[in-house]
């Protein structure tokens, strides 16, 4: 993807997700999916372990009430997201916190979790401080209250294959925008807790 703004998400099963822990939180998710053949509630989430995750994850709050684009709210932020962002973004709206740069490459990923009511799962590429590439892998998973998304959990890990990088300021401190390598909405093999299955070349464009 030649620009980091155009982002193009694949159909894809639940083994697109590198991540053995993100894997983990995504049968959960569906798991409870397929048990009522709909969006399941944050509160009967609870994959094992968690606790040992809080700080790459991310709690959000949905309004789809708007005239125009849903409103993404900040509940509770992971430390590591916080020293990768260099703030603190609890009770902010998420395109607020990101700000004028980053705003419209990021928020058009929670867009389409909220619109397809699917989990959603990407990598971009981002260099830290030192010029040392990282892999930036986000796994989104949608909860509702009712009929529409009303909550987001994010899982946000950070690979890199030379090994140590910096994480200070790793998603601001560079002039250049994260680059995409992949984007997927996890819509196949939605009923099985087994992972199966990768990225398909059928292609749906956020507009």
């Amino acid at each position: 993807m030649d620009n980091p703004r155009d982002i193009v998400f694949e159909s894809a099963g639940p083994s697109a997700v590198k991540s053995i822990k993100q894997r983990d939180f995504l049968n959960t998710w569906l798991r409870l999916y397929a048990h009522d053949q709909q969006l399941p509630r944050l509160a009967d989430y609870r994959p094992e372990r968690i606790e040992d995750e809080v700080a790459d994850i991310v709690y959000y709050s949905v309004d789809a009430g708007r005239d125009k684009l849903p409103r993404v709210v900040i509940e509770s932020q992971g430390a590591r997201l916080a020293n990768a962002y260099g703030k603190i973004g609890g009770g902010q709206d998420l395109d607020i916190f990101l700000g004028a740069k980053l705003a419209p490459v990021v928020m058009p990923i929670y867009y389409e979790c909220i619109r397809r009511r699917l989990p959603i799962y990407t990598i971009s590429k981002v260099v830290d401080s030192r010029g040392r590439d990282v892999d930036y892998e986000r796994l989104l998973l949608p909860f509702s209250d009712g009929d529409s998304v009303t909550r987001i959990l994010a899982s946000l890990k950070t690979i890199s294959e030379d090994g140590g990088f910096e994480i200070s300021n790793l998603l601001r401190g560079s002039d250049a925008l994260p680059v995409f390598a992949l984007g997927c909405v996890i819509d196949r093999d939605l009923f099985h807790a087994k992972p199966a299955g990768g990225c398909a070349s059928d292609i749906i464009e956020f507009n």
